[in-house]
C-alpha cells in the first residue's frame, strides 16, 4: 500500500515538477573531496564492530538479574559493577575514542562537507528522495560523489546527534559520574539520562536496519566497494572484506561471555563470583 500511495504520489503533476526541480540531492561546495579515503574505510569497520557489541553487551546489562560475575577496579574497591556492565563500559570508552579520531579525521579531510548540510535546499531534496524510494523508482547514487538529502540528514543525525546523546546520557549512569555532587545532580537528573539513553539504542538499531537494507538494494557490489575496498568499482572485493568484517563480529559477539571476558577484565581490576 505505502508503495502503490507512493507511485500516485509521483504521478501527479505538481509532485513530478518537486522531484524536477529537487531530484535529491543538492551540489557540494567545490572543495568537497570525491570519493572515500582509507581512514574512513577502518572507521567505519570499528564503529559498526563496536556499535554491534555495545548493543548486544547493554541489552545484557538491562535483562540481566542475577549477575554471572562481578568486576572491581583496583583504584575503588566500592566501585563494583557486574561483569556485563564492565564490558559495556569498556567497549563505551573504545567507541567514544574512535568516534573523536572519526571526527578529528573527518573536518581534517573535508570529508565533513559530505554529511553535513550546507545548504537549506537538504530537506526538500530529503522529501524528494524519500518519495522516489517509497514509489521504488531510486534516486540516482553517487554516494562515491555525494549523498543525496535523505542520507545526509541519516548520517548527520547519526554522527552529531544520536552518538552524543548516547554519550551524554551514557556518562551519566556510569561509574565515573560523581554521586556526591548534589547540585550537579539535581541539574542533571539520572532518570532523564535513563529516559535518553534506551530510545537512543532503538535509533540506532533503526538506522542500522535500514542502512543495510538500503545497501543491498541500491546496488550492493558498488556500495560495499565503496566502503570496505574504497573504490568506485562493481566487483567483488567490497563483498569479501565485508564479508569478512562479519565473521569478525560473529566471533566477537560469540567470545563475549564471562568465560572470555574474565581474563581480560582482570588486567584492570579483580574479578570475582559475588
Amino acid at each position: 500500500m505505502a508503495v502503490l500511495l507512493g507511485r500516485w504520489l509521483v504521478s501527479l503533476d505538481a509532485v513530478a515538477d518537486f522531484l524536477t526541480r529537487y531530484p535529491g540531492a543538492y551540489e557540494l561546495p567545490e572543495a568537497a573531496p570525491v570519493g572515500f579515503p582509507g581512514w574512513l574505510g577502518w572507521q567505519h569497520f570499528f564503529n559498526m564492530f563496536l556499535i554491534v557489541l555495545i548493543i548486544r553487551s547493554g541489552l545484557g546489562v538491562r535483562r540481566e538479574q542475577r549477575p554471572a560475575a562481578y568486576w572491581t577496579p583496583r583504584w575503588n574497591s566500592r566501585g563494583k559493577i557486574s561483569l556485563q556492565l564492565w564490558f559495556h563500559q569498556s567497549l563505551d570508552i573504545l567507541w567514544l575514542v574512535n568516534g573523536v579520531v572519526f571526527v578529528v579525521l573527518l573536518f581534517a579531510t573535508g570529508q565533513w562537507m559530505r554529511i553535513v548540510p550546507t545548504r537549506w535546499e537538504v530537506f526538500p531534496n530529503a522529501v524528494s528522495a524519500g518519495l522516489q524510494y517509497l514509489s521504488l523508482s531510486w534516486p540516482t547514487e553517487s554516494g562515491w560523489v555525494n549523498y543525496n538529502g535523505l542520507q545526509q540528514l541519516a548520517y548527520f543525525t547519526t554522527v552529531f546527534i544520536a552518538a552524543p546523546l548516547a554519550a551524554m546520557s551514557g556518562v551519566r549512569m556510569s561509574g565515573i559520574w560523581p554521586k556526591n555532587a548534589r547540585k550537579l545532580n539535581a541539574l542533571y537528573r539520572v532518570e532523564w539520562a535513563r529516559a535518553v539513553h534506551f530510545p537512543v539504542m532503538l535509533y540506532f538499531v533503526a538506522f542500522i536496519i535500514g542502512h543495510v537494507a538500503m545497501v543491498f538494494a541500491t546496488g550492493a557490489l558498488r556500495n560495499l566497494n565503496h566502503m570496505y575496498a574504497t573504490q568506485d568499482a562493481t566487483n567483488w572485493t567490497g563483498f569479501w572484506i565485508f564479508l569478512g568484517s562479519m565473521v569478525l563480529v560473529v566471533a566477537a559477539l560469540v567470545a563475549a561471555r564471562p568465560l572470555v571476558l574474565a581474563p581480560v577484565a582482570r588486567l584492570f581490576g579483580k574479578v570475582s563470583a559475588r
